[in-house]
C-alpha cells in the first residue's frame, strides 16, 4: 500500500484582524492628543485597544496527496493558496490540524525566498543544499546541472542582491527542482519568468514527477497550463476546500463557481483608486448570443482617489481557461476621461466565437499601463450554435469564425 507523500486533516490557519476606527485630523497637535486619550483609555480600561476579528485563511482543510502526483492548487485571490503553501512548507504554523509529509520539501513561493542576497550565486546554491540536508558532494554532482538550467554562469560569483527577478527566479527554481527534494512546492512565482523559461520549467516539473516519482504542487491562475501540467487539482475559495478531483473537472468547476446568483467580484489587482462594481453582456449578467451577433459589455465603476485617462479592457476565456481574445480600449487610439465618482463605458464587439460557454474578466489601467483595477472571471455569456439568419452551426475546427468572399 503506498502511503500519501502529504496527508492534511482538519487543518486551519487563523488570523487576528484588529480594527481601528479612522479620524480626520488637521494638525499634528490633534494626533498626538488624540493618541494620548487612547492611552489613557487602554490604561484606565485595563489594555481595552482596538477590536479585533478573527479571520480563517485556512478552515477545516482535509487532502492527501500521493507520490508522483502533480497537483493544482487552483483559486481566486485570498482563497487560501499561498496561506496553504507557506503551512506545508514550514514557514508559518497552523492553528489546528495535523500535517503528515513523508520527504524532502523544496518550495518556491516567491522572488529570493531562500537565498541570502549578500551571497553570490555560487554560495546560495550551496546554502540551499545544505538546508534540505544534502552532503557537499551531492552539490557538487548536481552543480553544473543547476548553473546550466539557470543560464546565469556569467554572473555565478555575483551577490544575488544584484540580480534582476528574472535571474532570481531562474536560479531559485534551478536550485529546488535540481536538489532532488521528494515533494516540489511552486507557487505563481514562475510567472515573473519570461515564456521560454516558464516552459522550461513545466517540463521540468512534468520529468521529475513521471520520471522520478517526485510529487509537484504549484499553484497558478493560468489553467491551460494547469490542466497541462497537473494530473489532479483543488478547487480553495474563502478559506475552504471546495473540491478535488481531475484538472479538467477541477478547471470546469473554478470557472463555474459563482456563476449563478449573487456574486462578490475578485479584485486581483488594484481595486483601490478605481473599482469595477458590475459589468453587463447583451443588457444581462448572463447573456445568451447567436453567432455573428454582437457583444454589448457595459462596464460600472466607481472612482474614489483617480481622476485622469483611463485604459479599459477585456479578456475572454473559453470553457478551457485559454484566453481567445483581448480587447484594449487603446487599440483604437482612445482612453477614457475619468473623473471622480461614479461612470460607466461600453463596448460594442462583433461576435465571431464558435458555440460554447465563455467567461470574461475586465480591468483597467491607467497611462503608465499601472493596474487601476482588475476583476477576475466576473461574469459568462454562451454562444448558441444558430446563425442569425437561422442556419445551424456544423462542427469545424478553430476558435473563431471568420466571414471569407470565396472566388473560383
Amino acid at each position: 500500500m503506498t502511503l500519501p507523500a502529504i496527508k492534511v486533516e482538519q487543518l486551519s490557519k487563523k488570523f487576528i484582524i484588529s480594527h481601528e476606527s479612522q479620524e480626520r485630523y488637521t494638525s499634528l497637535r490633534d494626533v498626538i492628543a488624540n493618541q494620548a486619550k487612547r492611552l489613557t483609555r487602554r490604561t484606565r480600561k485595563g489594555g481595552s485597544g482596538p477590536a479585533k476579528e478573527e479571520f480563517f485563511a485556512l478552515n477545516d482543510i482535509n487532502f492527501e496527496i500521493f507520490p508522483g502526483d502533480r497537483v493544482g492548487i487552483i483559486g481566486r485571490n485570498g482563497a487560501g493558496k499561498s496561506t496553504l503553501l507557506k503551512v506545508l512548507s514550514r514557514i508559518t504554523e497552523p492553528s489546528s490540524g495535523r500535517i503528515t509529509i513523508r520527504g524532502r520539501v523544496a518550495s518556491l513561493l516567491e522572488v529570493g525566498t531562500g537565498f541570502h542576497p549578500e551571497l553570490t550565486g555560487r554560495e546560495n546554491i550551496f546554502l540551499n543544499g545544505a538546508i534540505l540536508g544534502m552532503a557537499r558532494s551531492e552539490i557538487k554532482r548536481k552543480f553544473d546541472e543547476i548553473v546550466d538550467f539557470a543560464e546565469i554562469e556569467k554572473f555565478l560569483d555575483t551577490p544575488v542582491k544584484r540580480y534582476s527577478s528574472g535571474m532570481y527566479v531562474r536560479l531559485a527554481f534551478a536550485v529546488a527542482a535540481h536538489l532532488e527534494p521528494e515533494i516540489l512546492i511552486v507557487d505563481e512565482v514562475l510567472a515573473v519568468g519570461d515564456a521560454q523559461f516558464q516552459k522550461k520549467c513545466l517540463g521540468k516539473m512534468e520529468d521529475v514527477s513521471k520520471n522520478e516519482g517526485r510529487t509537484v504542487l504549484f499553484v497558478s491562475h493560468n489553467m491551460n497550463i494547469i490542466k497541462t501540467l497537473c494530473n489532479k487539482s483543488i478547487l480553495f475559495a474563502g478559506g475552504k476546500l471546495i473540491k478535488s478531483g481531475s484538472s479538467s473537472e477541477i478547471v470546469k468547476s473554478y470557472l463555474d463557481f459563482g456563476d449563478h446568483g449573487d456574486k462578490v467580484y475578485t479584485h486581483k489587482m488594484g481595486g483601490k483608486e478605481l473599482r469595477i462594481n458590475n459589468v453587463e453582456i447583451n443588457g444581462s449578467k448572463a447573456a445568451t448570443v447567436a453567432l455573428l451577433s454582437q457583444l454589448i459589455f457595459k462596464i460600472d465603476f466607481e472612482a474614489s482617489s483617480f481622476s485622469g485617462d483611463c485604459e479599459f479592457f477585456i479578456l475572454i476565456y473559453n470553457d478551457e481557461g485559454v484566453c481567445v481574445q483581448g480587447i484594449f480600449q487603446t487599440d483604437t487610439g482612445q482612453y477614457a476621461a475619468v473623473r471622480s465618482g461614479a461612470g460607466s463605458i461600453k463596448v460594442t464587439l462583433d461576435n465571431n466565437l464558435v458555440p460554447g460557454k465563455y467567461y470574461v474578466s475586465v480591468g483597467a489601467f491607467d497611462r503608465f499601463k499601472s493596474f487601476l483595477d482588475w476583476v477576475e472571471l466576473c461574469e459568462s455569456f454562451e454562444v448558441q450554435s444558430v446563425y442569425d439568419d437561422g442556419r445551424i452551426f456544423r462542427e469545424r475546427l478553430g476558435l473563431s469564425l471568420g466571414r471569407a468572399t470565396w472566388e473560383a
